[in-house]
C-alpha cells in the first residue's frame, strides 16, 4: 500500500502558550509541530437498510425480515464471518395522512431494519453491495473507508510532527540569534482520526460505491514542545 507523507507548516510562537507559562521564568521557545500521512483504504464498513410500507403491521415486518434473512444468508455463503455482521432490531412506525379539517387517518405501517457489514478485503465492497441489492435492500446509510493497521501511519504522522516542531524551533532560534537549548516540556494528545465516510444513497446508484477507489485517508498528529534558550 502506498502512502504520501506531508507536513503542515503552521506558525510557531515565541510566547508561552500553555497554562504552566507562569512557572517558566527562563528564556524559552514554544512550538507546535504538525504532521500528516495519506493512506489508501484497505478495508471498509457499510450500513444498509431495508424499508417497507404495508397496510398491515405484520406484513410490513414479514417483508423486512425476509429481505434481511436473505441478505444474511448470502453474506454467509460469500464467506463473511458472523463477527463482521451486525443486524439491528425491527423499527416499526404507523403512517398517517392528515386530511384538511379532520382527524388523522391511519394508512399503514413503515418497517425498517439496518445491517452493518465490515469488509476486510476492500476489493469485495462492490460485490457485497450488489448482494444487498439482489436481496431486496433499498438504501445505503453510509460507507466508511478505513485502514487495517492505522498505528503504523499514526507513527509516521507523529514523527513528522516532531520533526516539524524541531525545525520551527531551530529556525526561530537562528532568526533571533539565539542558541536552542534542551527540551523542557512536551505536551502530546493523540488525535482521533476519522475514516472517510461516503454519503447515503439509494441502491439504484452505483457511482458513489465505485468512487472509493480514488479515496485516501488522512491521518494527522501534533505535538507541543517548549525549548529552553541559551546564549
Amino acid at each position: 500500500m502506498k502512502s504520501t507523507l506531508t507536513v503542515c507548516a503552521l506558525a510557531a510562537s515565541l510566547v508561552t502558550l500553555p497554562s504552566f507559562a507562569s512557572q517558566m521564568t527562563f528564556p524559552h521557545i514554544t512550538t507546535t509541530g504538525y504532521g500528516q500521512v495519506e493512506a489508501t483504504p484497505d478495508m471498509a464498513e457499510f450500513s444498509v437498510k431495508v424499508v417497507q410500507s404495508q397496510l398491515n403491521a405484520d406484513q410490513a415486518k414479514e417483508d423486512v425480515d425476509s429481505v434481511v434473512d436473505t441478505f444474511l444468508a448470502k453474506l454467509a455463503d460469500a464467506g463473511v464471518s458472523k463477527e463482521d455482521i451486525k443486524s439491528s432490531n425491527l423499527y416499526l412506525t404507523p403512517q398517517y395522512q392528515y386530511p384538511d379539517k379532520s382527524q388523522p387517518e391511519l394508512v399503514g405501517y413503515r418497517a425498517s431494519r439496518t445491517v452493518t457489514v465490515q469488509v476486510m478485503e476492500i476489493e469485495k465492497l462492490n460485490d457485497y453491495l450488489d448482494t444487498a441489492l439482489a436481496s431486496g435492500i433499498n438504501q445505503v446509510d453510509n460507507i466508511r473507508l478505513k485502514v487495517k493497521d492505522e498505528s503504523q501511519y499514526q507513527e509516521k504522522a507523529r514523527i513528522a510532527a516532531i520533526q516539524d516542531a524541531q525545525q520551527k524551533a531551530q529556525s526561530l532560534a537562528k532568526g533571533f540569534a539565539q542558541q536552542l537549548g534542551q527540551v523542557w516540556q512536551i505536551t502530546y494528545k493523540q488525535p482521533q482520526n476519522q475514516p472517510v465516510v461516503m454519503r447515503s444513497m439509494m441502491m439504484d446508484s452505483k457511482s458513489e460505491s465505485n468512487s472509493y477507489q480514488d479515496s485516501v485517508i488522512t491521518i494527522r498528529d501534533r505535538v507541543d514542545v517548549v525549548y529552553k534558550m541559551s546564549k
